[in-house]
């Protein structure tokens, strides 16, 4: 009687069959939780049937997992993908990373699944989805960084040479929580980003204090990125704006724009939909100013305007 050839290592059976765009949607879901089908198709893959064929292969391979929210009024929303077990040891794996808890993947879908602000962070993750799609059609574009809100959960990750030490010492408290941040570069030029990503279903003083915070980091730091606000509605921005107008000495670049505008206008986070509080007209995201030493170290960019060139 023949000998049993032994059964191949799922995880060695994986790596053999995902391509650098699978891997590059894993390295997503492992960092930013989940991603719909719509998503995954706009910013990765050619057709949306052609997505749904590749998430079934990936979902057979057990790269990852799906759900699907019901709606409230019935019917139910597209699927919602996230890692299954063998996605996070294959990032692990891929990231030098030691290897995971084997219920890692049941325990975030679980998370994820019960989460009350799941729409929250969709709609945050779907303006870094749109730059993504971007860059599809303009080469000369990249996101080159999407870091999630975990990354700046401890303070010790704002802190800078030669910034206050009070940033590590005095703990989180006080010092803003971003939903996201990022690198966006375009025609040879780069520009670094805070999102702060709003539903509109909190009160204005709480957007305010989120203000407020991003002003006592930067006036302790040695650098400061624009924060954009991304807001639900003209109203929405047009009420910031004119609380905005009574913080007292505001030097923290804050930009907005709403979702009302870019569905009207059929607009990219990179096109010119960016509003500063107390300016006429809109920027491009790459035309809006910074101070970061570090930043222009790594990422050199040529003809580079000035601050006041690139708002005024």
């Amino acid at each position: 009687m023949g000998k049993h050839l032994p059964t191949a290592d799922p995880l060695l059976r994986l790596q053999a069959s995902i391509t650098a765009r699978d891997d590059r949607l894993l390295g997503w879901l492992y960092d930013h939780g989940v991603l719909t089908t719509d998503q995954i198709a706009a910013a990765l893959f050619p057709s949306l049937d052609f997505t749904q064929r590749r998430l079934r292969r990936l979902t057979a391979l057990r790269a990852v997992d799906r759900f699907r929210p019901n709606k409230a009024d019935g019917g139910s929303h597209p699927y919602h993908y996230v890692l299954d077990q063998l996605g996070y040891d294959h990032v692990h794996v891929q990231r030098g990373l030691p290897r995971g808890r084997r219920d890692q993947a049941r325990r975030r879908k679980q998370s994820l699944t019960s989460r009350p602000d799941l729409p929250h962070l969709l709609g945050g993750n779907q303006v870094f989805i749109d730059l993504a799609a971007h860059t599809r059609t303009h080469p000369d574009t990249e996101l080159v960084r999407w870091q999630p809100a975990s990354a700046y959960h401890e303070p010790g990750t704002l802190y800078r040479e030669g910034g206050d030490p009070q940033i590590i010492i005095a703990g989180a408290t006080g010092f803003p929580r971003p939903d996201g941040a990022g690198v966006w570069t375009e025609g040879g030029r780069s520009v670094p980003f805070f999102l702060e990503y709003d539903t509109g279903g909190e009160n204005l003083q709480v957007l305010i204090d989120k203000v407020i915070k991003y002003e006592r980091l930067y006036k302790m730091s040695t650098w400061a990125w624009p924060v954009l606000f991304h807001l639900p509605s003209a109203r929405r921005e047009a009420n910031l704006h004119h609380r905005l107008a009574a913080v007292p000495d505001l030097t923290t670049v804050i930009v907005t724009t709403t979702a009302e505008l870019r569905t009207a206008l059929a607009a990219s986070p990179a096109h010119q939909i960016w509003q500063l509080p107390g300016r006429r007209g809109r920027h491009c995201l790459i035309d809006l100013p910074y101070t970061d030493a570090h930043h222009d170290e790594e990422y050199r960019s040529r003809d580079r305007p000035a601050p006041d060139e690139r708002v005024a």
